[in-house]
């Protein structure tokens, strides 16, 4: 484990120190004094990781001789908003009024994000992120505004967001991310990491899952020439992942050297990320079925469901795609037929307006099929390379992708829903997702292809069809 991490830090961009192992948060003082001497520290968490561990680290500081103050956000359950971003960056700058006023505002109005840059100053004081991926994505993108970076000490191993570049935060209605580098160190103590609620490590396991099926995603835009593959952010990760995902047992069960070796494909896959500047190594159509449900608010028996519950669904519905997908023969494809029907740019954008008509951001659609629509004539030269690539390419899919029944399997053993119904969606719901997800990111996925291919409904009803992986 520690000569991949060693290899792993070798291309990471961001992040130079990495500690895992029991008692691991007795080194952060250390770690904060070497990269950042003679700096003021505050420790940010929330009510429910400030006694797991914020209250240990911030004595750990103030013993060391080092200035640190607090900062415990007065929430129990809270995604990471905009809002909390300006928070942070009110704390960072020395306004705790200000940031207080902020969090119990619910009737908040975002500032622009252009407005959010402040000169690099050494008289901020330093984040030190302590708890799980909203905490650490607020960490980062503040810390990414005042000109700096940070530290990070995760208490779960719940999402791959502590090692990876850019935060995922909610804006305006929509679900962004935002460009910013990951913390320049990350100390995971795993007595704390392996302690945590098990919903919140099954939920870690379901966000690696998901880069089984983003890797095959992304396997296909490299081959249509849109997103190519960056060799080092693909190998940190996919070598191992396979073996990374084998013991789902163990991680329900709590086991320390299963959940270590869970959390390290987590900063792996964020190294990849680093790596490649962006998120393409680790998400696709899995996440975006997770990006609409907090988009629009969505609550299962009154709880915002997590992150990685929310993906749990979409990974598995991605396999699904794919195992009826790899049924195909593309090789028999009618290109001319299919270039010859490719709709218009402004065709593309009024079916966008349509579908997102009734969305909290109705125009996100017709923004990011504006971003990636592609003239009839590169259409046709995409389904040219598939359709020759075809079945070698498909080979090469099968050996990257888990089937439905896999995944099932897989997720069922780590204690992460494995149905739709597990978050209390109904598998029509799902279906309903489908135009959203196909639309809502410039980036190319299956769906894309679908469309380009003239077989987007006939996969599609497959999937839901009866008989079908996720039968209605």
């Amino acid at each position: 484990m520690e000569e991949r991490i060693s290899k792993a830090l070798e291309i990471a961009t961001d992040t130079k120190v990495f500690e895992m192992g029991p008692g691991a948060s007795a080194v952060a003082p250390e770690v904060f004094g070497n990269l950042f001497p003679g700096r003021k520290a505050v420790v940010i968490a929330d009510v429910n990781t400030w006694p797991v561990l914020g209250e240990k680290v911030f004595k750990l500081f103030r013993s060391a001789g080092i200035p640190v103050s607090e900062y415990v956000i007065d929430k129990k359950e809270f995604h990471a908003e905009w809002k909390y971003v300006e928070m942070l960056d009110a704390i960072l700058d020395g306004d705790t009024a200000k940031a207080r006023t902020i969090e119990n505002d619910p009737q908040h109005v975002e500032a622009d994000a252009e407005t959010a840059f402040r000169n690099p100053s050494e008289d901020y004081p330093v984040a030190v992120s302590v708890g799980s991926g909203v905490i650490n994505d607020l960490c980062k993108l503040s810390s990414y505004h005042h000109g700096q970076s940070y530290i990070s000490l995760p208490t779960a191993a719940s999402v791959d967001g502590y090692s990876s570049f850019g935060a995922s935060i909610s804006y305006r209605n929509s679900k962004q991310t935002f460009s910013c580098p990951a913390p320049v160190a990350i100390i995971a103590d795993i007595d704390v990491i392996a302690a945590a609620p098990k919903e919140m490590t099954a939920a870690g396991y379901a966000d690696l899952a998901a880069k089984i099926p983003a890797g095959a995603e992304w396997m296909i835009a490299d081959l249509m020439g849109t997103e190519p593959i960056v060799p080092e952010a693909w190998h940190v990760l996919q070598d191992v992942l396979d073996s990374q995902l084998s013991d789902p047992e163990g991680v329900a069960a709590g086991n320390p050297k299963a959940v270590a070796d869970l959390f390290e494909g987590l900063t792996l896959s964020g190294i990849a990320m680093q790596a490649a500047r962006s998120s393409r190594p680790a998400s696709c159509c899995d996440h975006l079925f997770s990006h609409i449900l907090d988009m629009t608010g969505y609550r299962f028996n009154g709880k915002l469901q997590s992150h990685g519950f929310q993906v749990a669904i979409g990974t598995l519905t991605m396999c699904a795609v794919f195992d009826e997908f790899l049924k195909m023969d593309l090789s028999s494809l009618d290109v001319d037929k299919c270039a010859e029907a490719w709709p218009s740019l402004e065709e593309e954008q009024q079916r966008a307006l349509g579908i997102f008509k009734d969305f909290p951001a109705p125009l996100l659609g017709y923004t990011e099929i504006t971003k990636k629509y592609d003239d009839a004539a590169t259409v046709r030269h995409q389904l040219e390379t598939i359709r020759d690539s075809w079945p070698s390419f498909r080979d090469r899919l099968r050996a990257q992708v888990y089937s439905f029944d896999k995944m099932k399997a897989r997720l069922k053993a780590a204690s992460a829903p494995c149905d739709p119904s597990d978050i209390g969606l109904s598998r029509q719901d799902l279906r309903n997702m489908f135009p959203k997800v196909q639309l809502m990111r410039f980036r190319f996925n299956l769906l894309d292809l679908a469309k380009r291919g003239g077989f987007y409904d006939t996969l599609v009803d497959s999937v839901f069809a009866p008989g079908g992986p996720l039968e209605i």
